[in-house]
């Protein structure tokens, strides 16, 4: 089985489970550490002719990190293409073990069922806490509906203002996200790399949670430790 993934987590979930199967994957790809396969450019811009190049039996990839056309013409020249769909974590889990079959694996891998018992009751806030999730400035954007981060958050106990938005990432300006008087605000990693000198003070008088982007947007071996990760960095945040 030679398999290109197009999707950081999938990359991360079929290389720790099924070692040599993965032969290529996107330049953003960075886990695990000293992955050797061959680059095939960005999540929303895959160099085609490279990935056909590699002869892959199997692309993986996911409706919302990569583009139809770009998937389209990969069936086109006769690859078979799996897409995925996560919106929530029982998705994420069920999502992975269709991947990981397609892929070859004959058994589930221990970290998934280890991922599985750390979500069946995952230690989050005391109480329930409402919060802003900004992924992006200049614009501001943040998390609004059906989104795998939201629910990985309302699980630990985080409610945020946007859930219930029209748009999935909706960009609102900085005044009407400090107007809505969250309890807490999130700030990850990633896409956008938030830091210490570059979020919190846009945000001044509320606390703020600096998290791991991969603990809370990964779907894949990080799960196992993104309960115990992000309660922390939360409750920190709150304290």
């Amino acid at each position: 089985m030679r398999v290109v993934s197009l999707v950081p987590s999938l990359t991360e979930a079929v290389a720790e489970s099924l070692p040599g199967v993965l032969v290529g994957a996107t330049d953003w790809c960075v886990r695990p550490a000293g992955l050797e396969v061959a680059r095939v450019g960005g999540t929303k811009n895959p160099k085609v002719e490279k990935i056909l190049a590699l002869g892959p039996d199997l692309v993986v990839a996911n409706e919302e990190e990569n583009r139809t056309p770009d998937l389209d013409a990969l069936r086109e020249a006769g690859v078979e293409v799996l897409v995925t769909e996560v919106r929530d974590v029982p998705q994420a889990f069920a999502e992975l073990e269709r991947v990981l079959h397609a892929c070859g694996a004959a058994a589930r891998p221990r970290w998934l069922d280890e991922a599985e018992a750390a979500w069946a009751a995952p230690v989050g806030l005391s109480r329930r806490t409402t919060a802003v999730v900004p992924i992006w400035r200049r614009p501001w954007m943040v998390l609004g509906r059906d989104t795998f981060a939201g629910d990985v958050l309302a699980r630990l106990g985080v409610d945020h203002l946007y859930a219930g938005h029209a748009e999935r990432y909706p960009r609102v300006p900085l005044e009407e996200l400090t107007a809505a008087a969250p309890d807490l605000v999130v700030l990850p990693d990633e896409p956008y790399r938030f830091t210490a000198d570059d979020g919190p003070e846009a945000f001044p008088g509320l606390p703020c949670a600096l998290v791991d982007g991969r603990h809370l947007t990964w779907y894949g071996p990080s799960l196992a430790e993104a309960p115990r990760v992000l309660g922390a960095a939360l409750r920190a945040a709150l304290r």
